[in-house]
C-alpha cells in the first residue's frame, strides 16, 4: 500500500527545522507567559528577515536572553546590550535588541496590571482561536483589524517592533488564529485542540 503524502502549508518548505516548527508549534494555542514573551521578541527580531533565519538562531537567542526570562531581560544594562551586539549567534541589530529590553519592562507592567500577559492578549480574540478557512496561502492577510488593535495597544504601552504585521505573525504563531490552510493536516488537529 503506498504511503499517504502529508499535506502541509506551502510556506513550510523542505527545511527540516521549518517543517518541525510548522508541524509542532505554529498555530498551537499558547497561554504560557514565558513562551508568549519569547515569541513576541522573536517576531520583532524577524522584521525584515525570514522566519527561518530566526529559527536557526533560536537556541542561541534562548541562551543570550536568559531563556526569555522577562524580569532578567528587563534588567539588562548597557554592558549586557553590548555583549548581545557582539554575539554572532543572534541577530545583532541594536534597535531590535534595545527594543527587546524595553519590551521586557512593558511586558512586566502588563503582567502587573492583568495578572498575566495571557489575560491581556487572548481576550482580543474572545479567549479562543479564530478559525480561518483559507485554501491558498495567497489568501492569508499580512494584517487584520485584530492585529491593528493589538499593535495599537502594545504601542500605547511602550512596546517596540510591534507593528500590525508583526502582531499578526505573533497571533498566528501563538495560535490566536488558525491560519493553516484547510488542506493542511494541522488545520483540523489544531481546530480540535
Amino acid at each position: 500500500m503506498p504511503k499517504k503524502e502529508i499535506v502541509r502549508c506551502g510556506w513550510s518548505g523542505s527545511d527540516p527545522l521549518y517543517i518541525r516548527y510548522h508541524d509542532e508549534e505554529w498555530g498551537v494555542p499558547v497561554h504560557d507567559d514565558r513562551k508568549l514573551f519569547e515569541m513576541l521578541i522573536l517576531e520583532g527580531m524577524q522584521a525584515g528577515l525570514s522566519w527561518l533565519t530566526v529559527l536557526r538562531k533560536r537556541e542561541e537567542f534562548r541562551k543570550a536572553f536568559d531563556d526569555f526570562d522577562a524580569p532578567r531581560v528587563a534588567g539588562y544594562d548597557a554592558k549586557k546590550i553590548q555583549s548581545l551586539l557582539e554575539n554572532l549567534g543572534i541577530i545583532r541589530n541594536r534597535l531590535k535588541i534595545e527594543a527587546a529590553v524595553k519590551n521586557a519592562g512593558a511586558f512586566l507592567r502588563v503582567q502587573k496590571e492583568f495578572g498575566t500577559f495571557d489575560r491581556f492578549v487572548w481576550p482580543l480574540v474572545g479567549n479562543k482561536p479564530r478559525r480561518n478557512h483559507y485554501v491558498d496561502l495567497k489568501q492569508l492577510p499580512p494584517r487584520t483589524p485584530d492585529s491593528d488593535t493589538l499593535s495599537k495597544e502594545l504601542k500605547r504601552r511602550d512596546f517596540r517592533f510591534v507593528g500590525p504585521t508583526i502582531c499578526y505573525a505573533l497571533m498566528q504563531a501563538v495560535g490566536m488564529v488558525n491560519d493553516h490552510v484547510v488542506g493542511c493536516f494541522r488545520y483540523e488537529e489544531i481546530t480540535e485542540m
